[in-house]
């Protein structure tokens, strides 16, 4: 089948966002494969489609940080777009490895993406295979693991949200290079509490604690190159 490598410029959150939504829609007529890569031109945080905003961050700090905010068109918690690999992947209902089951589908993206993680840096991954009790923390997706998240040394470094439709899914996706710093998630938070503690008790950053620029986009780089080696063997 058909597929499309789609590594964007930089843009906002709500253009990355709106993109993916146009992408799922244009599988209806034009049913391919699509890997989008993205780029923000700002610290940005996105959010899942039933989440409300308002009830998490803090305006004044989002203007202080220039964060953009923006809805997915996928469920799922927050994600901090400032240290990770974003992406996306559509699937279209035609593609033999298409399933009903949305969690099948989840498991079967998130293995090409521990394929991946693996080659990067040769440690085993695995597919959390059962539900944990919640940390207290559901709105944030790195510090709640749930079901086929991918697993490094028993915290998550990769989780997803999914949406789909008649003609195919979507499943938006991010690998954490780093963690968000403790002092943006107070100064963007309404009430931060101890959700960078429950980032760093669940969340695995492949990068550390502590990294250079460089590094940062030298793994964007290469995680690039290996997830869409990784998915065209699914392709």
């Amino acid at each position: 089948m058909r597929y499309e490598i789609l590594i964007a410029k930089a843009a906002s959150a709500a253009d990355n966002m709106e993109r993916d939504s146009a992408l799922l829609q244009s599988l209806a007529e034009h049913p391919r494969c699509v890997l989008h890569l993205y780029d923000w031109e700002q610290p940005s945080a996105t959010y899942g489609y039933f989440i409300d905003p308002d009830n998490y961050f803090n305006q004044e700090g989002l203007n202080r940080r220039q964060m953009q905010l923006a809805r997915r068109p996928t469920g799922g918690g927050i994600i901090f777009h400032t240290c990770d690999l974003a992406y996306s992947v559509l699937i279209p209902a035609t593609h033999p490895t298409y399933s009903l089951n949305p969690l099948e589908n989840y498991a079967l993206i998130n293995r090409a993406v521990s394929d991946a993680i693996a080659a990067n840096i040769a440690k085993p991954l695995e597919l959390l295979p059962l539900q944990l009790p919640s940390s207290g923390f559901d709105a944030f997706c790195m510090a709640t693991p749930t079901r086929y998240d991918v697993m490094l040394e028993g915290r998550k470094v990769g989780g997803a949200a999914q949406r789909r439709m008649k003609q195919g899914y979507l499943h938006q996706g991010s690998i954490a290079l780093g963690l968000p710093e403790a002092d943006l998630l107070q100064d963007v938070l309404e009430s931060s509490g101890t959700v960078a503690d429950a980032m760093l008790r669940h969340g695995y950053a492949l990068l550390g604690s502590t990294y250079e620029p460089e590094q940062l986009e030298d793994a964007r780089r290469s995680l690039r190159e290996l997830l869409i080696k990784s998915l065209r063997q699914y392709w």
